[in-house]
């Protein structure tokens, strides 16, 4: 067929081209870690140069990326019309955000200014910028990516898995890559990790934005979509009749790429400051060459992941989707282990260290088993809860609340006995538990690529939807979004354990810097403030579920609304309003994440400065106590309902039916669990820590 069709041979010669490329990184990637290794053994230099070219490596195979994305032409005109609505709206919102974002971070530096100085204040700038930059970067890929991998199910000649992998590798590149090279840069310039705090903060606060903003966004359009289109107009999801359909499409990529990447941006950033506070803290007994420890380690997680996402392909035929991406993920996280021994081995000589970083590789994989069970649509958990929803929308909710309350136990139990562990074998060294917390962050790349996949395949499964694609490409890919949703949710689940390590560290940073050995929690000034920490993470989220419900509400009307002005739309003879539900979204959204990043910035600084180092001291090991429980559960909740409703959605002619439509009122409430609560509680009990560390001098 090929050879009749002229048309046709340009395409596979490039794809041959290409896939000679494909070959040529993979060794590449290879190449970058042993090459990184010869330089550690033969080079007695700054170690930093290293670390940022294995940063431009990683830019680099983003680049390679973008390009195999966007040069591939597309053949259907009307998934190209769909997609392009997808597309304005994501651009629309997220040059919102960025200038709003950019309109705080000028009154955030001239504080950080006026109680710090200028150091601080500039690379809090460069932590915002270079966030946005990730972020932006990796959405508007996203957003190119889902056409064409929609496009290519529908041509049938290529795979969709390993497009929309590629998309949502890009996100990954670009936050650890950026990363690395940026906090190179300036750690060559100012010779001190203190400064870099300010980096760190201002990846946090953008981190915060963007979360909550893309979470209120996306969340308050899917709940307007699925209220008023499933359940009282009794439509499909993603019908081009709902006027939410693109703004909850458009959520998809604010929210779970956007948000999320500026999440594990910040935890990758937090890290490697704080590891290198730790480091030059411990240069006496580790030797310069410790002090690159955190950078080089982290390194080593760009080169495996980059590794284990050329690993995840169909090695023999109709291997499914899910054994494709546990291929890649065995793979990085082997290659992970290995050199991170290699590494703490050749810069440390310490076993200890070796086995802790090899430890947080491994508590990431516990934190996704035990997600998988609670949250996954194969667990008896998920099973149990759609069962549940027989008896009405009451019996789901207390069914998931039950198993959701429960979820968060093991992982905390197992993440506390390794912290444990390894702090005695080490000899109380905090060096070790930087170890571990590393550790947790060498598959961050491996893992944004999974969790961007999800709402690329999400996307692609509207836009085929939309443009009334045969019944065997939405299938297809409405398959992947089912894999989409479980990468999704491992995702939640390895950043909320990464991030919880990361505070942890965070806060015996900040004991170690002010001075503190010990908090007296048995006297009721210090145990007052224990309690005021627990309680900030509560009232984080309540601020961030009642905006989402507030938005949410708005969205509701303006959908009735729509329908009951122009019957024509129910009937297809006339298009929604789409942009106006956009508005919607984008306004409130803005609006409503102000009040909640205010509190999670100011109200440290003011107790600091108010109550001393130990009031701050308890309010941090509350908080973060507090968020290392409420995030898993808000996170494995939430998903648990989106998993029920989809086993029922699975079964024929249940859509509905009164069992379907307790699944979706549950899954309205897990919305704002999972996607604006808990995000932005973990990020929460990160950027209350970084705020912390930056006033310690000042309070000292």
């Amino acid at each position: 067929m090929s050879s009749t069709n002229p048309a046709v041979k340009p395409n596979l010669t490039r794809n041959h081209t290409l896939s000679i490329l494909h070959n040529r990184w993979f060794f590449l990637g290879v190449g970058v870690l042993i090459a990184s290794i010869v330089l550690m053994l033969t080079l007695d230099m700054q170690l930093y140069a290293v670390s940022m070219g294995t940063g431009l490596a990683g830019i680099a195979l983003a680049a390679y990326f973008i390009l195999r994305i966007t040069l591939r032409t597309v053949r259907s005109k009307r998934m190209e019309a769909a997609a392009g609505d997808i597309r304005d709206g994501a651009r629309t919102y997220i040059k919102r955000q960025i200038k709003t974002i950019l309109l705080v971070t000028p009154f955030f530096a001239a504080l950080l200014l006026w109680i710090l100085d200028w150091k601080v204040a500039v690379t809090a700038v460069f932590g915002v910028l270079t966030s946005l930059l990730a972020s932006y970067i990796g959405m508007s890929v996203s957003v190119r990516t889902n056409l064409q991998t929609a496009d290519i199910a529908n041509e049938g000649k290529g795979s969709p898995f390993r497009i929309a992998l590629f998309g949502g590798s890009v996100m990954g590149f670009c936050i650890t890559g950026l990363s690395l090279i940026v906090l190179s840069v300036l750690f060559s310039i100012f010779k001190d990790p203190d400064a870099l705090i300010g980096f760190a903060f201002g990846g946090g606060l953008a981190a915060l934005f963007a979360q909550i903003g893309g979470g209120i966004f996306t969340k308050s359009a899917d709940i307007g979509a699925d209220l008023v289109g499933k359940i009282e107009e009794n439509i499909p999801e993603d019908d081009p009749r709902n006027a939410a359909v693109i703004a909850d499409l458009v959520g998809d990529n604010v929210g779970d790429c956007a948000g999320r990447g500026a999440d594990l941006f910040q935890t990758f950033s937090d890290d490697l400051v704080t590891g290198s506070i730790v480091a030059i803290a411990m240069a006496s007994v580790y030797g310069q060459k410790g002090i690159f420890f955190p950078f080089l380690i982290q390194s080593v997680g760009i080169v495996a992941s980059a590794i284990g996402i050329f690993a995840s392909r169909e090695w023999k035929p109709g291997m499914s989707p899910s054994k494709q991406f546990n291929i890649g993920l065995f793979v990085s996280s082997i290659l992970s282990i290995i050199g991170a021994t290699i590494m703490s081995l050749l810069l440390l000589n310490d076993w200890i260290i070796a086995i802790a970083a090899s430890l947080g590789v491994i508590i990431t994989t516990v934190a996704s088993v035990s997600t998988r069970y609670y949250a996954g649509m194969e667990g008896k958990p998920v099973k149990n809860i759609a069962k549940a929803s027989e008896r009405g929308a009451a019996l789901n909710l207390i069914t998931s609340i039950g198993y959701g309350l429960q979820s968060p136990v093991l992982p905390v139990v197992v993440l506390m006995g390794v912290v444990i562990g390894v702090y005695t074998l080490s000899g109380n060294s905090l060096l070790a538990l930087v170890g571990v917390n590393i550790g947790t962050d060498l598959l961050i790349t491996f893992i944004m690529a999974a969790d961007a996949f999800g709402p690329i395949v999400d996307n692609a499964a509207g836009i085929a939807g939309m443009a009334e694609a045969d019944r065997s490409v939405v299938d297809e890919l409405s398959r992947l979004d089912s894999v989409g949703n479980t990468m999704k949710a491992i995702t939640k689940a390895y950043a909320m354990i990464s991030g919880t390590v990361t505070a942890f560290v965070i806060f015996l940073t900040f004991y170690k810097l002010a001075g503190i050995d010990s908090i007296d929690v048995t006297t009721p000034f210090n145990l007052s403030f224990l309690f005021v920490g627990v309680s900030l993470p509560f009232l984080i989220s309540s601020l961030v579920i009642g905006s989402t419900a507030r938005t949410a509400e708005k969205m509701v009307d303006e959908v009735r609304d729509q329908f009951r002005r122009n019957p024509d739309i129910l009937k297809g003879t006339a298009k929604p309003d789409y942009s106006y539900c956009i508005d919607i979204a984008t306004r409130n959204a803005l609006r409503e994440m102000i009040l909640p990043s205010a509190i999670s910035v100011l109200v440290p600084i003011a107790i600091g400065f108010a109550f001393g180092m130990n009031a701050l001291g308890a309010v941090l090991v509350g908080s973060v106590a507090c968020s290392a429980l409420l995030g898993p559960f808000f996170n494995n909740t939430g998903t648990a309902f989106d998993n029920a409703k989809k086993t029922i959605e699975d079964m024929e002619n249940m859509r509905g039916t009164p069992q379907h439509i307790a699944a979706v009122i549950g899954d309205t409430v897990g919305d704002s669990l999972k996607d604006v609560a808990g995000p932005s509680t973990l990020i929460f009990m990160k950027l209350i820590g970084m705020a912390s560390l930056l006033i310690v001098p000042l309070i000292k």
